[in-house]
């Protein structure tokens, strides 16, 4: 398995590695930049070399950086619209700088011009960033959103149209995030609606386009479109519904990420792996070990889950 959960970068993007390796991470997520403002300072060559002088030393793997909060690049309004292609070609060059190989951001949101012209607008937007050279080593995660208010993303085929009308797909993938689909109306806590999903969602966009998870347990109920993170097995997904998922060869050696509620430090990052750890009831490959970081190829790591499948 290949867990880890967003850490704080606070005092030096390099920083985010011990603190990585304190919570019991194999994989993590991190800001390159402050999530709520639009500009930020240019990274400097020190703390390049210090960011990968740390990626090799720990062996942490793959890094995730997670987009600006403020980026909408559905947004019928202009002025926005051409903010958010800054920021997010600006976050694309620094995963490029930093040898980051995935970028999540959150699809967008109409606002009310409508779910059609939303996503044509994502699409012209990112096909834009892709044919200016941004990023080019980076892959952008699509995340899976909980469809509250005009928010794109909270179904899978709204997904698949996305990446359908991009004429370069091929920088783009799906980021899962349980706490989403759940309040999208997708069931993972029962067998039948994981299987559903995920099945579903392969049919859509196919295996190899299934990045990265986010594992956030749900506040909210079934179909409510709150974005509401809870502790695993404390929401209303249950640690049923995450047995699923870490037990599912389709997704070794993926990386999945905790966005689960924090307190002062790492403890609750430590509880909530121990806890994801603990629902493991089938072996592992024998190409991949639960105590060290399996390889940060997202390719190797797809194409090894998918000759498992057969086997277990």
């Amino acid at each position: 398995m290949n867990l880890g959960a967003h850490i704080s970068a606070a005092g030096g993007l390099h920083q985010a590695f011990a603190r990585g390796e304190s919570a019991g991470c194999h994989t993590l997520q991190i800001f390159s930049k402050n999530e709520r403002q639009w500009r930020s300072k240019p990274l400097t060559e020190e703390s390049i070399a210090q960011f990968k002088a740390e990626a090799a030393r720990s062996g942490l793997g793959p890094v995730m950086v997670h987009g600006s909060y403020l980026i909408n690049l559905g947004s019928p309004a202009d002025e926005l619209w051409e903010r958010s292609i800054e920021a997010c070609a600006d976050e694309l060059d620094r995963c490029d700088q930093l040898g980051i190989p995935f970028l999540v951001l959150h699809p967008g949101a109409h606002t009310g011009s409508g779910t059609d012209a939303g996503l044509k607008r994502i699409a012209a937007a990112l096909d834009g960033i892709f044919e200016a050279g941004h990023g080019r080593n980076v892959k952008l995660l699509l995340e899976t959103t909980a469809g509250q208010g005009t928010c794109l993303g909270g179904t899978l085929e709204e997904l698949a149209q996305l990446l359908d009308l991009l004429h370069h797909p091929e920088r783009a993938a799906v980021c899962a995030d349980t706490c989403h689909l759940f309040a999208a109306g997708y069931d993972l806590s029962a067998p039948e609606g994981y299987t559903s999903t995920f099945d579903r969602l392969i049919e859509l966009v196919g295996l190899d386009q299934i990045k990265a998870f986010h594992l956030n347990d749900s506040k909210g109920a079934l179909g409510s479109h709150l974005d509401r993170h809870e502790a695993i097995g404390d929401g209303q997904i249950g640690l049923e519904g995450f047995r699923h998922l870490i037990n599912d060869p389709r997704f070794y050696g993926l990386p999945m990420i905790l966005e689960t509620p924090k307190g002062k430090d790492e403890e609750e990052d430590i509880r909530n792996l121990a806890t994801l750890r603990s629902l493991r009831t089938q072996p592992l490959p024998s190409t991949m070990s639960a105590m060290s970081p399996p390889s940060d190829s997202p390719s190797s790591e797809a194409s090894s889950a998918k000759e498992t499948m057969a086997t277990l």
